[in-house]
């Protein structure tokens, strides 16, 4: 069973769900920098020329870029004994820091307290696509986990040499190796002296099992949680450079705007001043109030064009469906249309998805300093090496004259992976030669990151009178491929995932289109099942009826044990919902309770089942899961971007609901460790089925069928 439309595809279509068009293409590397100085402004103009967007995700290396072979690329142990590891990979709030320091400790035989990670610096750090798609779990823990093993075995060598003795006969524990028959200890730091850790690293190398693990496997604490909680850790809009200044950018007033005329004289100061490149504008000041007022001071024009709006979108996105096969070639078997023909019970629905923020604490901000021509950028990015070459090719230099480094980050979920700040911030501090800092403010986080895509999904579904399903057609409309595939069993299928060109900017979201391709699937699942002769059937008995795939059909039943599915009925106004599905190598899910009160939907309460294979922090783990449940209560019942002729309407947190704490039900986590499979990630997948739960639940309770996300933006009369 695959959860995508093929192996083939695999790629181009994450990388379509990856990719957000960065809006400016800098021109300064053709024209003479004209600088007029007067009245304290110091004028930096580019002759203006329509922006182009580029596309993060297109140009870039191999999702299997072979990684370094030596050890000394990864890991460095000093002669105190502390451990050094790096990695690529970025912190962003999901705790991965903590299961990668336990990977180590695990192979290595190493105190948790003498590992330290450094993360995602493209100086110091080899290289990495990024931190997304739940790649960290299966693919760094397990590089990292080699690096340790040989440098475990590096140092048991060296013992034995110096000793002169069989290595077989030693033991690594605890940052030692100890000779029991001969009673001699070093500690690793004695024996990595004077030694180069170069060997290298072998695949082969056997790693403990998972029955196996002391320090995997067991719940851990956040190893740097103290700083967060003092307040000692530094993000990107903590970090200070002397002579630093601010910066602030000029934003158009609506997507597609172009900039006609621009006068600056009015923002005349001491130390402030205007850059002008392209349709960008920005300014720098001594202080953030300073540029602020700037940039309140300049006068500009633009030519705006007409714009879809959201009442209109999804008829929009019908009508604009790409052709030429950027979607990839459907996936079909059989004969949908003869196997309908035929079907005891049939579905035809239509399913609608709307644009989401990612709404992160931390917004998009940057640092940008250039010194010698070499630019240094810290940013919160989930792409590091990504954002690296974005700054390369918008300022025309090799990218080993770029280093972006990246503070553990205010949360992501998918909405920094482009280097927009990054580049601002840069091209300021080009323009001012000084370094800048750069915070977006949250109507800018709102209204010019990009959103999770809106999307059609249309099923076609059949089965016989003993739930036997027999057809199944699925077309999704712009929201994206990522699990489009069908988990059950179906002789006859068509599944298509078609692009449009979107009215507004989107990429990635945690689970990607994940979540609506459940949401669409799972619902009509309860609608099949109700649609049966004689009464319908039970919908988690439907499910189990057509899955042979053996840990899903585990996850499924773990929920409903823990859940009391059928055992009881719900009280008066109440309804239980399940869904659940596969994704990125974890099955999940999740059986809700909704209360329904006056026309507003409550969820009361929701339980997960979740297997990831083996399981490394079951604590961290359990964090992810409940996390992605409160997450995804805004995108299933409420959180909706609004737009009119290319404007975000609601920009600001008052404007736009997300979760609080009085929404956020009880919620019970069924890990199902896996000792017998390898570790995937689990920072998408466990939300893919909360939405599809609820909406089924909501159809329980009231005999209502909601088929839009969100479904009760303005309560379920509505």
């Amino acid at each position: 069973m695959s959860a995508n439309l093929g192996p083939q595809f695999e790629i181009e279509f994450e990388r379509y769900e990856l990719s957000a068009g960065l809006p400016y293409h800098f021109e300064f590397g053709r024209r003479e920098f004209l600088k007029v100085f007067g009245g304290g402004v110091a004028v930096v103009l580019i002759v203006p020329r329509a922006a182009a967007a580029q596309e993060s995700g297109r140009r870039q290396r191999g999702f299997e870029e072979s990684m370094p072979a030596e050890i000394g690329a990864w890991l460095h142990l000093s002669e105190n004994g502390a451990v050094t590891v790096f990695t690529g990979k970025a912190e962003v709030g999901q705790n991965i820091r903590t299961s990668l320091t336990q990977a180590v400790a695990e192979e290595l035989r190493a105190p948790l307290g003498s590992i330290q990670l450094v993360m995602a610096d493209t100086e110091k750090t080899p290289f990495d696509m990024g931190t997304f798609g739940s790649r960290t779990t299966p693919q760094m823990n397990l590089q990292l986990r080699r690096v340790a093993s040989a440098c475990r075995d590096l140092v048991i060598a060296l013992a034995a040499k110096g000793w002169n003795v069989d290595a077989k006969g030693l033991v690594a524990e605890d940052g030692e190796v100890r000779d029991p028959a001969g009673g001699k200890v070093l500690s690793y730091g004695e024996l990595a002296r004077g030694q180069a850790l170069a060997k290298a690293v072998v695949a082969e190398d056997p790693l403990l099992p998972a029955s196996a693990w002391t320090v995997a496997g067991k719940p851990l604490p956040k190893v740097n949680g103290e700083d967060f909680v003092t307040g000692r850790h530094i993000y990107t809009p903590d970090v200070k450079r002397p002579g630093m200044v601010y910066g602030k950018v000029l934003r158009p007033p609506s997507y597609g705007a172009t900039l006609e005329s621009l006068d600056t004289s009015a923002a005349a100061a001491p130390n402030v001043i205007v850059a002008r490149d392209g349709d960008f504008v920005g300014v720098t000041a001594p202080s953030e109030p300073q540029a602020e007022q700037a940039l309140a001071k300049l006068e500009a024009k633009w030519k705006t064009v007409p714009r879809p709006s959201s009442r209109e979108l999804f008829q929009y996105l019908k009508a604009n469906a790409e052709t030429g096969g950027r979607g990839g070639e459907p996936f079909e078997t059989g004969s949908v249309e003869e196997a309908l023909k035929s079907a005891e019970a049939r579905l035809e629905q239509t399913y609608t998805v709307a644009y989401i923020q990612h709404a992160p604490l931390e917004p998009r901000a940057a640092v940008a300093e250039w010194s010698g021509g070499k630019l240094t950028v810290w940013t919160g990015t989930q792409r590091p090496f990504g954002v690296r070459l974005e700054l390369a090719e918008a300022f025309r230099i090799p990218e080993d004259r770029v280093r972006v480094i990246v503070p553990d980050t205010g949360a992501a979920y998918g909405g920094k992976h482009t280097g927009d700040a990054a580049i601002e911030a840069a091209r300021l501090a080009k323009a001012a030669g000084q370094p800048v800092k750069l915070v977006w403010t949250r109507e800018e986080e709102f209204t010019w990151a990009y959103f999770r895509p809106a999307g059609v999904i249309e099923v076609r579904g059949g089965a016989r009178a003993d739930g036997t399903l027999t057809a199944w057609e699925f077309h999704n409309y712009n929201s994206g491929p990522s699990a489009i595939r069908t988990p059950y069993e179906v002789p006859n299928q068509r599944i298509e995932f078609h692009p449009v060109k979107s009215p507004l900017r989107q990429g990635s979201y945690r689970a990607l289109a994940a979540t609506a391709n459940h949401f669409a699937r799972e619902s009509s699942m309860d609608e099949l099942a109700h649609a049966l002769p004689h009464g319908g059937m039970d919908p988690l008995e439907f499910r189990l009826k057509n899955l042979k795939d053996e840990r899903l059909r585990a996850v499924f039943q773990a929920a409903a044990e823990k859940f009391g599915w059928g055992k009881s009925q719900p009280a008066a106004g109440h309804g239980f919902g399940i869904a659940g599905g596969v994704e990125k190598n974890g099955y999940v899910a999740t059986a809700a309770e909704v209360a329904i009160e006056d026309n507003n939907v409550r969820v009361v309460r929701v339980v997960t089942a979740f297997d990831c294979g083996a399981v490394i922090n079951p604590d961290g783990l359990k964090n992810q899961i409940m996390g992605a449940n409160i997450m995804g209560l805004g995108g299933a019942l409420f959180e909706a971007i609004e737009f009119e002729n290319g404007r975000v309407l609601n920009n600001r947190f008052s404007k736009y609901r997300v979760p609080r704490f009085r929404d956020v039900p009880a919620i019970e986590v069924v890990l199902l460790d896996r000792k017998d499979i390898p570790s995937a990630g689990a920072g998408e997948t466990p939300i893919v089925g909360l939405a599809p739960a609820v909406g089924n639940a909501v159809f329980h309770a009231s005999g209502t069928r909601l088929r839009s996300l969100p479904m009760v933006p303005n309560g379920l009369k509505a």
